[in-house]
């Protein structure tokens, strides 16, 4: 990473654990070895919350360029208002336009070569629809703003990752009856394309290799328990591998997560959301990665929702989000 940059941190929604865990994050900075970063949130909030969990937090209202000067002594904060007295655990769609505000002005900051990533505390979809946001999540949200700045459509990838395993889920957020119309030979590839182009950029793996996963049990048993692999599956992986592109599969999902299996791969692409996800939560629970591949920038998130139930108790644990800013670190040095 670039030393003369910071990292951007959002707040995510303020009645949640991202304050807290800001906190904490910089309260721990030495024995974890975090990477300087700048908070995008209300510092007001900040304070408080940190007050609640035990933690007398020094900050300093920064813009990225001072904020290096200050971390070592206090938590650089550039300013953006809740807009209302915010209760933890008290979601209120009134405090929605600042929350939408830390994520832009990260974005902003991290693609005008400002901040070296963009690493985002949890929002609540419910809480921000309320308001009028109109995108299904930080993902698309991300892409928009990305276009935005640079006048070209991306297309975002969800990569979850623990230090055991990183994870693709080809289709998302869908029911599971609709997987098998919306997965398509071009979607495989061209999340491939872009999985195999991030691992290398911003993980520095040379030659990634890429395993998939079969749709059906036994990855079909050669169409005796369904023909997605036949029809749909290998097709896209011998396209992916006359482009070069280091391919596996597909293979039987109940046997291409365990340790050994592990070892052949750098990534598992699934072909829907809780094939891959429950084995990388299995295995990285608390200190799980979410990670969005395909922008021209980089962001990475903790693995775990907007906890409102244990906000402000001091219970919250900070695996995830240090997780997510080590490897926000290290993958802009791996892009430098």
């Amino acid at each position: 990473m670039d030393s003369k940059l910071p990292l951007a941190l959002t707040q995510g929604d303020p009645a949640g654990i991202g304050p807290e865990l800001a906190a904490r994050l910089w309260f721990e900075r030495r024995e974890n070895g975090v990477a300087p970063f700048i908070y995008l949130g209300d510092p007001r909030i900040l304070v408080e919350r940190a007050r609640m969990i035990g933690i007398d937090l020094p900050i300093a209202v920064s813009a990225p360029e001072t904020a290096l000067a200050t971390f070592d002594t206090a938590l650089p904060v550039f300013t953006i208002d809740a807009g209302i007295p915010v209760q933890p655990g008290e979601p209120d769609p009134r405090s929605a336009p600042g929350t939408i505000s830390a994520i832009e002005t990260a974005v902003r900051f991290t693609m005008r070569g400002k901040t070296a990533a963009v690493v985002t505390n949890p929002i609540a979809k419910s809480v921000l629809y309320q308001s009028g946001f109109s995108y299904p999540g930080h993902t698309e949200f991300l892409a928009a703003l990305s276009q935005g700045e640079t006048g070209q459509a991306v297309m975002p990838v969800m990569m979850l990752a623990c230090p055991q395993l990183r994870v693709v889920p080809i289709t998302i957020h869908i029911a599971l009856s609709r997987v098998p119309d919306s997965l398509t030979a071009d979607l495989i590839v061209e999340t491939a394309r872009i999985t195999a182009h991030d691992l290398r950029v911003k993980f520095g793996i040379e030659r990634p290799r890429l395993a998939f996963a079969g749709l059906n049990p036994h990855a079909g048993e050669d169409g005796a328990m369904g023909t997605e692999e036949q029809t749909i599956i290998r097709p896209a992986l011998a396209s992916l591998r006359d482009e070069g592109i280091d391919v596996i599969g597909p293979l039987p999902a109940d046997t291409m997560f365990h340790a050994a299996a592990r070892q052949n791969y750098d990534v598992a692409l699934c072909m829907y959301h809780d094939q891959a996800l429950i084995p990388v939560k299995t295995l990285g629970f608390d200190d799980g990665v979410n990670v969005t591949l395909g922008l021209p920038f980089i962001r990475t998130s903790p693995d775990h929702g907007t906890a409102f139930g244990i906000a402000g108790k001091g219970v919250a644990r900070v695996e995830s989000l240090l997780s997510a800013a080590k490897m926000a670190a290290a993958m802009a040095e791996a892009s430098k």
